[in-house]
């Protein structure tokens, strides 16, 4: 690993886990800071990802299309109660140019219900991110979310 990415590594580390606290701890509306104004975030099944097929289930186009997403999940979706809970690991820098890190881990989601606390696996998969280490912080480019799964069990509301 060359020594940008040792020197490097822990911030992105870190950048990750944020996101998955963020999501974890209900405070949604974060991670949109945690992106480039210009960034990608995408969930999209394995077996479309490998073949290049374009469908995903999000696939937001910058932090701003994001940050509708969650408004209209607080404001507008009618969904029963639930928290996530994310596990990440094998956090490995795989390749960079210049500023930009190309960041690969795995991550598995359970799902709790708060009406009668059911817990279940939601999502297992791998994520693909670039992410810019050039500014103050590190903010990801891109976080592509590839589910191990060709479907979730039911609608994908709250972003993984």
């Amino acid at each position: 690993m060359p020594l940008i990415h040792e020197e490097h590594f822990r911030a992105v580390e870190n950048l990750l886990y944020e996101w998955a606290r963020a999501v974890d701890e209900n405070r949604v509306e974060a991670i949109c800071e945690l992106m480039a104004p210009d960034g990608r975030y995408t969930v999209q099944s394995r077996f479309n990802a490998d073949r290049g097929l374009p469908h995903a289930l999000i696939d937001a186009r910058s932090a701003a299309q994001l940050r509708d997403r969650i408004r209209s999940m607080r404001l507008a979706n009618i969904y029963e109660p639930q928290h996530y809970r994310h596990t990440v690991s094998g956090v490995q820098i795989v390749g960079g140019e210049g500023a930009q890190l190309q960041v690969r881990s795995s991550f598995t989601v359970t799902r709790t219900m708060e009406l009668d606390g059911t817990m279940k696996l939601f999502a297992a998969g791998q994520c693909e991110d670039v992410v810019e280490v050039g500014g103050a912080e590190p903010l990801f480019r891109s976080r592509r979310f590839k589910l191990d799964s060709r479907a979730v069990e039911t609608l994908l509301v709250i972003p993984l």
